[in-house]
């Protein structure tokens, strides 16, 4: 067995999201198994179990990664998290990675795979709800496919939307009102919200939204009205009902699972696709278990481990 530190620095975001791609259309033809996350949850934050088997990559393993959103007022990482890849014919411990920089990389790349297949233009203004990591993370991503022209982002905190916004001039970034971000081509929400912060009217048809933030029950960013007006895909149908931007409309009678236009594997493989062209499309991200195998099999392929013996 192996141990593998963080590897994000040898890994190209291209590379990233052509994995993650290939990963959501072996989900699309129904090549895994993935169980839905299990949740323990904690005072302030919750520590999640992920468990996948993909036979086409022949790679098995389990994450376990936390979620606590007022970690960076103390200098840690909202998301940490630990790949642990298993011997399909064995079950022998094969490597464990620390996937804390993989999980925000393969979920940004996620953000980029659906951007790609359901935004409307190539050349974009981004609209950001939330500034943090994961804001960073889909940035990257979507700049790999897309031309990004414009970005206006908001924040909670005026001052981190302000340093977000200096950080990437060079798109023409800036700090703006909530409704002005929502104003946009792609809207990315990254937040840990527990109530809706998107209302529908602010949202033009053509745009498409990646809903990144609400994965745990009870979490919401977007208006239950906004859905009801949108093509709504998602990353697995089972983990999205029971803990993505749809979970709370769902349990209050708002929205239903029938509804749903598809997930994005689908749409990968040309199954589902944003029709009419003017419609609102919401990408509903959980993340899943078969993203962390797709980025730990490359990280392992372009990073030196360091040896633990097992048993």
């Amino acid at each position: 067995m192996h141990y593998y530190p963080d590897a994000s620095d040898s890994l190209s975001c291209a590379e990233v999201i052509r994995a993650i791609e290939d990963a959501f259309a072996e989900h699309g033809r129904g090549n895994v198994q993935m169980p839905p996350k299990i949740y323990l949850t904690f005072e302030k934050g919750d520590l999640r179990t992920m468990p996948a088997y993909m036979p086409g990559l022949d790679l098995a393993g389990v994450k376990l990664v936390n979620v606590h959103p007022r970690n960076p007022d103390i200098g840690l990482p909202t998301v940490m998290a630990v790949t642990v890849i298993l011997d399909v014919e064995t079950g022998l411990p094969e490597a464990i990675i620390n996937a804390t920089a993989l999980t925000d990389m393969r979920t940004g790349a996620a953000g980029a795979v659906a951007a790609k297949y359901l935004a409307v233009n190539r050349e974009v203004r981004v609209g950001f709800i939330g500034s943090g990591r994961q804001a960073h993370a889909q940035l990257a991503a979507i700049a790999d496919q897309m031309d990004i022209r414009e970005i206006r982002v908001w924040s909670r905190t005026a001052k981190r939307a302000e340093s977000f916004a200096a950080a990437y001039a060079r798109y023409d970034a800036q700090s703006v009102s909530l409704e002005r971000a929502c104003d946009c081509d792609i809207l990315v929400t990254t937040t840990p919200s527990r109530r809706p912060l998107v209302k529908a009217e602010w949202v033009h048809e053509g745009t498409h939204i990646n809903a990144i933030g609400a994965d745990a029950p009870g979490k919401q960013e977007l208006d239950p009205a906004l859905l009801k007006r949108s093509l709504v895909f998602v990353d697995d149908i089972e983990q999205a009902v029971h803990s993505g931007e749809i979970n709370v409309p769902i349990s209050q009678g708002l929205y239903a699972p029938e509804e749903i236009a598809g997930t994005l594997g689908e749409v990968v493989l040309g199954l589902r696709k944003r029709t009419p062209p003017d419609a609102i499309t919401i990408f509903d991200s959980t993340g899943l278990a078969i993203q962390d195998l797709a980025i730990a099999r490359i990280a392992m392929e372009n990073v030196d481990g360091i040896a633990l013996p097992f048993p």
